[in-house]
Order: C-alpha cells, then sequence, then structure tokens
C-alpha cells in the first residue's frame, strides 16, 4: 500500500499507556527522541514496513459529526502545527487510556511520530503514525565487569513487527483522510479500530470487491458444501476467482448466470446474500469496479480442497476452474455403501 524508500522521520515521542480499569497510570514524556544512526536505520523500516502489504484502507468516521473524532481531529493538529507536537502527543495517549475498559486492554509503549515523503499510490505525502507496543521480549545481554564478561536477561522490543499500528496520511478524499491499520494483537478487535481510532471502510472498488468474495466464501462453506459436496464448492470457487480475473467491472447479474449451473442454486445465492447483508450490516454492489490488488490477497485465502474423512484430501488448482468438473468424478458405491471420487489423468509428476 505504502513505499518507504524516501520517507524520513521528522519528529518522534514515546510515552505509555496505563490501563483506566485496573488504575495503573500513564506516563509521559516532555520531549522528542533525537535517534543516533543505528537506532534511526533500524526504527524507521520497522515502524512502516507492517503498512507496505496492507491492501485495504479506512477513513474516520463519527455518528454526528466527523470533526468530533478525536484522532482526526488531532492527526489535523500535527500535521499543521509542529510546535505542538509534544502536548497533542500527550492527548492521544489520554484518548487511547480513556478506551481501557476491561482488564484484557494491556498497558504498554505509545510511539507517536510524524514522517516525511511517504508514497501513497503515485505521490508523496506526510503521515502520522500512531504506535502502541504491547509486548517486549527477554533477550540475554553480555557485558563486561572487572576484566570477566558476564550475562544477565533483558527485555525489550523486538524489532519485527508492531502490535497495533496505524498511519493517518495528510491526504483525503471525497470521504476524509486516508487511514491505514494494522492489529497483530486482537484480543479485543473493537478496541483498535472502533474505540480509539474509530474508523471505518471507504465506500470504494477494494471494498467492493472484498465484501463480494467474502460473502462467496462464505455461501460456498455454509449452503454448498453441507448441500452439494466438496467438489461443488471449490468448483464454485473456482468460477468465482476466474470470473473476477477476466471482468473489470462486475456485475451481480452476469456473476450468478456464469459461475452457477442450476436455477434452484441461484435461488439459494440470493436468499443467503439478503441474509448475509442483514447481518453484516453491509450492502453488496450490484455493479462494481474490480480492485486486482484485493482480489490477490483473497485470493489467497481461498481454500480449493476436498477433505475425506478417510484421511485422503484432494486439491483442487484455483486458477483451473473447468479441471475440477472435466476430471473429477464423484460417485456412490453401493457395494461398499460409501461416497467416492474418480480421478482421470494422462501422467503424474
Amino acid at each position: 500500500m505504502i513505499k518507504r524508500q524516501k520517507a524520513s522521520i521528522k519528529k518522534f515521542i514515546i510515552h505509555k499507556v496505563g490501563n483506566k480499569f485496573n488504575d495503573t497510570k500513564n506516563a509521559f514524556s516532555d520531549s522528542t527522541v533525537t535517534f543516533d544512526e543505528p537506532t534511526y536505520n533500524l526504527i524507521l523500516p520497522y515502524l512502516l514496513k507492517p503498512f507496505a502489504s496492507v491492501s485495504e484502507s479506512y477513513r474516520f468516521h463519527h455518528h454526528s459529526d466527523i470533526g468530533l473524532n478525536e484522532i482526526n481531529t488531532y492527526s489535523d493538529q500535527l500535521f499543521k502545527n509542529e510546535g505542538e507536537f509534544v502536548e497533542v502527543s500527550k492527548h492521544i495517549v489520554t484518548h487511547l487510556y480513556e478506551q481501557s475498559n476491561s482488564a484484557q486492554i494491556k498497558t504498554g509503549d505509545v510511539l507517536i511520530c510524524h514522517f516525511e515523503n511517504i508514497q501513497y499510490e503515485d505521490y508523496f505525502t506526510d503521515a502520522i503514525g500512531i504506535y502502541k507496543i504491547e509486548n517486549k521480549a527477554e533477550f540475554f545481554q553480555t557485558y563486561l565487569e572487572s576484566g570477566n564478561y558476564d550475562i544477565l536477561v533483558q527485555k525489550g522490543i523486538q524489532a519485527k513487527k508492531v502490535d497495533k499500528g496505524c498511519l493517518v496520511l495528510n491526504s483525503s478524499d471525497t470521504e476524509g483522510k486516508i487511514v491505514l491499520s494494522v492489529d497483530n494483537n486482537t484480543y479485543d478487535t473493537q478496541y483498535w479500530t472502533k474505540h480509539f481510532l474509530n474508523i471505518k471502510y471507504p465506500d470504494d472498488s477494494h471494498q467492493h470487491t472484498k465484501n463480494c468474495i467474502e460473502l462467496c466464501r462464505a455461501f460456498s462453506k455454509e449452503v454448498l458444501h453441507p448441500n452439494f459436496g466438496g467438489q461443488e464448492q471449490s468448483n464454485f470457487l473456482s468460477k468465482t476467482v476466474d470470473f473476477f480475473k477476466e471482468n473489470e467491472i462486475i456485475h451481480i447479474e452476469s456473476f450468478k448466470e456464469e459461475v452457477f449451473g442450476e436455477e434452484d442454486q441461484i435461488q439459494l445465492f440470493e436468499n443467503y446474500k439478503k441474509a448475509y447483508e442483514s447481518e453484516n450490516k453491509i450492502l453488496i454492489r450490484n455493479q462494481f469496479d474490480v480492485s486486482e490488488r484485493v482480489l490477490k490477497k483473497q485470493k489467497q485465502k481461498i481454500k480449493t480442497e476436498i477433505r475425506l474423512d478417510t484421511n485422503i484430501q484432494i486439491k483442487l488448482d484455483i486458477d483451473s476452474p473447468s479441471a475440477s468438473t472435466e476430471y473429477l468424478e464423484r460417485g456412490y458405491d453401493s457395494d461398499k455403501k460409501m461416497h467416492y471420487y474418480k480421478v482421470f489423468f494422462n501422467a503424474e509428476s
């Protein structure tokens, strides 16, 4: 989603956030960090690398007035008033503290950073990064004392992945500022994205593509597999991916006509789609542009395997939707009183 080759850190500060539920307090810094070269060269990719593979963005949300969204307001202040960086960063930590309404919300270090020259799509922009480090790892530290080396155990931040983080870009579209978010400790899925950031998915091709493919995955698992078997489920998923790959614009009516062989399956899909939209509070568009980036990511989540209770698995190629129909045959053996699959092939490899 972003490129960091030309990115740099303009300002950086560290605070500690407590837990309101457990009555542990915040601890604030009064000045920004000055890096030495080795630390800077390690921390810059540590902070930005998680967002290089993020395929979806968010927008700030508020039920009555977007101007009342705290992080939206604080990021505005940080972009416009450099002299207020320290004080505004403290307000961000206080807002995070106010969301700790249960014992499972962890305390930790909060890193707040002002980046310059982050590339998003085809342009460069500033960004505000907010990170919460919840877990620290133990490591051995050797040291020299009185002519002898000794060893002790210390705790520190692993320079591999952040626990929770967001990037607020100094760039907007018709729905507001562009926000990227990662959460590798999803013990409370509402805490970071809904309560602290209060963000939602935008109404764009990325979200439409994701919504529709996730609908199809759920339909294949909950309806096709139990009623028609693994072969029909895998065949449907392969046809779905193929349809998205072959069409820049998705028309749901055309999609149904092409991927379903029977009219009763179309009716099952329509009924499931209505229930899925209601349960998940989303709307599957009847027409939308395909996001190739999201399609690629969603394709990796699709499993086209038939798992049998005889400890045999049949793996089908997601990119060959016709293979299941042409070279795999399902039947029933009345003597053994068991179902079977017959596989046709020319040679083994």
